[in-house]
């Protein structure tokens, strides 16, 4: 299906591997996790208090236990995914706790920012998965918030969810919550979680403890460092790229040590620093270069991979959000990405997200399927009896055939404007933010709650209750 952007040759991708694995057996990973540490001694790699060290060997003896391809369940059946091979889902933004308003204002997110956007992903056509930290509430207790995001995200939207790597307790709330639904999920994949690396060459405890947790149930886990070039990575890209790969793959040893077998996602959230700011630059052209890379990087192991979607530094709803965020989606769709994170409303790298450029985001999600999809060639497609028919000076608008798909043919925009400039003009000369502030307003009010039975419901409030009691009780 992908017409695939290539970045790396054979040759390069042998290079990156071979200095991975030089960097993974002479220097090591870090993990701040003694069970962690304990896990690999058992298995004989070689640690030096809780640094890890790992052979070729092993790492490939491991990687390859992991599934190139699996099935993820919803609670509606009909949206569950498939990631791996040519497979691909888009997500929303994760983990922003700000949200900016249309005018530029930025604001702590709430929980009912929060909601609203698990009911934006429910309503959306071409948003496949919804997230687990769209926004972090800000108004509510942090001990206990993925509780109430969880139950938020499982409640509102009847789509796969993302599990909550926030700590092992976290992660055990999150299965628990999915048990509630479906019972034992050990063999039932139905949530991915996101687990972050601590660049360079670290490993947070809450990180890998919710991994280990995630993975011997059996539910996807995708890891990602966000590395940037010249600070936490090699400012050289290539360097970057064969440091985060040792990251990557040390995650994924250990979730196979935990379980073989465990699904597991190579992912990427890295780009550079600006050097005239020292901050993090996701709009760069670098970035999109890097997802391309990391496409491949994770097909030279026979993995799923995941990359960043519609994502940009700028701080409101501008030209630039546009430009930086339909590079890096067009890019991460058209390189193959298989879970392709932060697909809607992200501003501000990674740091805001804004309802109005979900809305956007969201259409320009379905535009950019719509390019990849095949073109239908055969007979009936081909229209030799009716060009025949129509003859030469002809038109087409009036023929049946063109009455009868009128409708379906074509992708038909709801907020990108097409008409011409006096109707625009008549409608009040509105830029595409705020068609989409309309829009938002439209999508919330006609929101409609997915079905999910009463007593499971009640089962999943009252963990809910109880688990925010025992948290504040210790």
């Amino acid at each position: 299906m992908y017409d695939r952007m290539s970045v790396l040759s054979r040759e390069d991708l042998d290079s990156i591997h071979k200095t991975t694995m030089r960097e993974m057996e002479e220097i090591g990973i870090l993990f701040n996790d003694d069970e962690a540490v304990k896990i690999f001694r058992s298995h004989g790699f070689k640690t030096d208090g809780r640094k890890v060290f790992f052979k070729e060997s092993e790492v490939l003896k491991a990687v390859e236990k992991a599934p190139k391809k699996f099935k993820v369940h919803a609670r509606n059946e009909t949206n569950s995914v498939e990631i791996g091979d040519e497979s691909f889902v888009c997500g929303p933004g994760y983990g922003a706790p700000f949200v900016i308003e249309l005018d530029g204002t930025r604001r702590k997110a709430t929980i009912e920012d929060y909601n609203n956007f698990c009911k934006l992903v429910q309503s959306s056509k071409f948003l496949d998965v919804n997230g687990f930290m769209m926004v972090e509430p800000m108004d509510i207790p942090s001990k206990t918030s993925h509780l109430d995001m969880l139950f938020s995200s499982i409640t509102l939207s009847d789509k796969v969810f993302m599990g909550s790597p926030v700590s092992k307790e976290g992660a055990l709330d999150a299965i628990r919550m999915a048990e509630i639904i479906w019972g034992d999920v050990r063999d039932r994949p139905v949530m991915v979680s996101l687990i972050n690396s601590l660049s360079p060459l670290k490993f947070a405890k809450e990180m890998t403890e919710s991994l280990a947790v995630f993975a011997e149930y059996g539910q996807p886990v995708i890891v990602a460092p966000l590395m940037m070039g010249g600070a936490s990575g090699p400012i050289k890209l290539a360097g970057l790229l064969a440091l985060q790969n040792a990251e990557i793959l040390a995650g994924i040893v250990l979730a196979q040590l935990v379980r073989e077998g465990a699904p597991v996602i190579y992912g990427s959230a890295s780009s550079i620093t600006d050097m005239k700011t020292g901050g993090l630059a996701v709009g760069a052209p670098e970035m999109s270069k890097l997802v391309s890379a990391v496409v491949q990087i994770a097909d030279y192991y026979g993995l799923p991979s995941r990359g960043g979607g519609a994502i940009t530094d700028t701080n409101i709803t501008d030209i630039q959000a546009g430009v930086e965020s339909a590079l890096a989606l067009y890019t991460a769709v058209r390189s193959g990405v298989n879970f392709i994170l932060h697909s809607a409303g992200i501003l501000n790298s990674y740091l805001a997200m804004s309802f109005e450029k979900f809305i956007i985001d969201d259409e320009m999600c379905g535009m950019i399927k719509d390019i990849i999809s095949p073109i239908e060639v055969n007979e009936e497609a081909l229209s030799f009896d009716i060009v025949k028919e129509v003859g030469i000076g002809g038109e087409y608008l009036s023929h049946p055939k063109t009455l009868e798909l009128c409708r379906t043919e074509y992708f038909s925009p709801e907020i990108f404007v097409r008409s011409n400039y006096e109707q625009w003009v008549n409608d009040g000369k509105k830029r595409l933010d705020e068609v989409a502030k309309e829009k938002l307003e439209i999508r919330l009010s006609n929101y409609k709650r997915p079905d999910l039975d009463a007593s499971v419901e009640k089962d999943l409030k009252d963990f809910v209750e109880k688990r925010k009691d025992e948290y504040f009780s210790k």
